[in-house]
């Protein structure tokens, strides 16, 4: 008998988390299939309940339901609590248990390209959801500095006290830095000509991490490619959240080679041809 799982949140149709874990079961031998439960906040509690008296093994959780979800578990994970959202659900026996793959998939992906966090000074463009995972990470790893940029710098400040905070105005003024990361959704298909900063401010870093995956290369890292820098896109994250929600799912570890195998599927599927 097959072992569901599957993606709750409230607009899926152009969700593409059932063929990257459809590769998952594939390369894993998991005999497992998953689907998109669809839920309004207020079923949202009801919609937890449900699923496990269904007996889903398991669910990713996105927007908007990555805090609320909490309030509906037993158990939160260490790193889901200091992000303060979630982004997995186990159910283990009776009890319901929360995770942030986000996470280890941005740590994943970090390992994959060789890129030390340790020391360095970090600039990260957008306070939104995206950037929790993003910057508990460093925290945790010991970046040297991180630095958030935000248009609406009253309600960065509130939400985000004891952080440095500049306004996109300032960054002109900015010295320079080692890794700059982009957690907006600018750029995103089908804005491919939208860039969140000019090409004078990306020339400031080393590393440009961009977490949007749709382009393939965002305006953003076309300009890092033109200035030699080390150029990363989000596909890797979304694939290596993924595979960590299946970990826990199943109590398994997938080696490196197989994570490796399921991106270069998920890649071709997406870009065509091989990943570099």
């Amino acid at each position: 008998m097959k072992s569901l799982y599957g993606l709750l949140g409230e607009k899926l149709s152009h969700s593409f988390s059932p063929q990257i874990h459809s590769f998952i079961f594939d390369e894993t031998k998991i005999d497992g299939s998953y689907h998109l439960f669809e839920v309004s906040g207020n079923e949202l509690k009801e919609a937890i309940k449900g699923l496990k008296v269904l007996g889903i093994k398991g669910v990713n959780v996105t927007i908007p339901h990555k805090i609320d979800a909490m309030k509906y578990l037993d158990i939160i994970s260490d790193e889901a609590k200091k992000i303060k959202a979630i982004n997995t659900i186990c159910f283990k026996g009776n009890k319901t248990i929360g995770y942030n793959t986000d996470y280890y998939g941005f740590g994943m992906m970090l390992y994959k390209y060789n890129i030390d966090v340790k020391n360095k000074r970090i600039v990260i463009l957008g306070t939104g959801g995206a950037s929790r995972a993003v910057v508990q990470y460093l925290l945790d790893k010991g970046s040297k500095e991180i630095i958030f940029i935000t248009r609406n710098l009253k309600k960065a400040q509130k939400k985000l006290s004891g952080y440095k905070i500049l306004t996109y105005n300032d960054l002109e003024h900015l010295k320079e830095k080692d890794i700059l990361i982009n957690c907006t959704p600018c750029g995103m298909y089908p804005n491919v000509e939208d860039c969140p900063v000019d090409k004078q401010v990306v020339s400031k870093f080393k590393v440009a991490i961009d977490l949007i995956y749709n382009p393939e290369k965002t305006l953003l890292l076309k300009y890092s490619k033109e200035l030699n820098l080390k150029s990363i896109n989000g596909l890797y994250m979304l694939v290596a959240q993924a595979i960590k929600s299946e970990e826990l799912w199943n109590n398994i570890d997938i080696e490196s080679d197989v994570v490796n195998e399921i991106y270069d599927r998920v890649y071709s599927l997406l870009y065509g041809g091989k990943s570099i």
